[in-house]
């Protein structure tokens, strides 16, 4: 009886300490309350909206440092974690601002350094970043916002040094994280960005932070338009190992999908762009499906999820560089 008792008392531990700590996530927004751009804009009442289910629902919404020195020291990141992200550095976030500061949030904008040094009259300027740093932190989105796959590898760390050289003759300091314009990356340009030294690099895919999630790899989620906010929250991290693909493949046909994942799954949900979602078979925590799908667009982004909505994504790009 004692043993039974001690049975049911460990797995009551081990689902409170699931529940307490399972996935962060990290958001992404680009402008506010900026009707002419849609695709990527939130209304102040859509954020306000959203700040506030955060706040009624017990979410803490911590800065993209607190999360980084929690994955840095290996510890269990609490699954009520939010953190806040802005990219491209638009004027529009002014509008944005007094409802960060009414809630107490914090965030981290990164930015793209030439449309500001140019004073494009979109973005923020130089000074509009000195006051907002009081606030949050300010980051590194490229120098010239590129399509980084089409770059040489040479071209990338002309773009990267370009920009770093502007921040610290603006604003004094070399920006600690990166994220990849337009969320395209491969290994080669993860590489090329990585040696740089930033501490924590940022994509834009689908998914959810643990304590083993790539530090130079980190899911963001993108919040723009009409999104539903606890679906968002619900997504968690699937530990995932791809095998295949690793790349865009050269001939254009995406032949099959190798992946292996927890052995307790028998099936999981496969998406493709284009063509939807499937449902395919694990065995002994393998997925190995043949596909033979022609991919018609430069970005592809491949989903692997299982129930609780645990998910794992891979971007594919096609570059006339190479992805090696």
């Amino acid at each position: 009886m004692f043993q039974r008792l001690l049975r049911r008392s460990s797995a009551a531990f081990l689902l409170v300490c699931s529940l307490l700590f399972s996935d962060a996530h990290i958001f992404v927004y680009h402008r506010f309350g900026d009707p002419r751009y849609p695709s990527t804009n939130t209304s102040l009442a859509e954020l306000e909206a959203q700040f506030t289910y955060f706040k009624q629902h017990h979410y803490k919404v911590v800065s993209l440092s607190t999360l980084v020195q929690a994955l840095q020291n290996k510890k269990e990141i609490p699954s009520n974690w939010v953190i806040l992200t802005i990219d491209d550095g638009f004027k529009s976030f002014l509008n944005a601002l007094p409802l960060f500061l009414k809630f107490h949030y914090p965030f981290t904008l990164f930015l793209a350094t030439k449309p500001i040094e140019n004073r494009y009259p979109d973005y923020l300027s130089w000074k509009d970043l000195k006051k907002i740093a009081q606030y949050g932190e300010i980051a590194f989105h490229s120098h010239t916002h590129p399509h980084l796959v089409d770059l040489s590898n040479q071209e990338i760390r002309n773009d990267t040094k370009k920009g770093l050289e502007l921040f610290i003759k603006r604003l004094g300091y070399i920006p600690k994280y990166y994220a990849y314009p337009y969320g395209e990356y491969n290994e080669r340009v993860k590489r090329v960005i990585k040696s740089f030294g930033f501490t924590a690099i940022c994509n834009q895919n689908t998914g959810a932070i643990s304590k083993k999630s790539d530090i130079y790899d980190l899911d963001r989620i993108a919040l723009v338009g009409k999104v539903s906010l606890p679906k968002q929250l619900s997504i968690t991290h699937l530990d995932a190992v791809w095998f295949e693909p690793k790349r865009y493949p050269k001939d254009g046909i995406l032949q099959k999908v190798k992946i292996q994942i927890d052995p307790i799954y028998k099936h999981a949900f496969l998406y493709v762009t284009g063509y939807g979602w499937q449902k395919v078979t694990v065995n002994d925590g393998f997925i190995d499906q043949k596909l033979h799908l022609p991919l018609t667009k430069k970005r592809i982004r491949v989903i692997i999820k299982v129930k609780n909505s645990k998910i794992s994504t891979k971007i594919l790009v096609r570059s006339r560089y190479g992805t090696e």
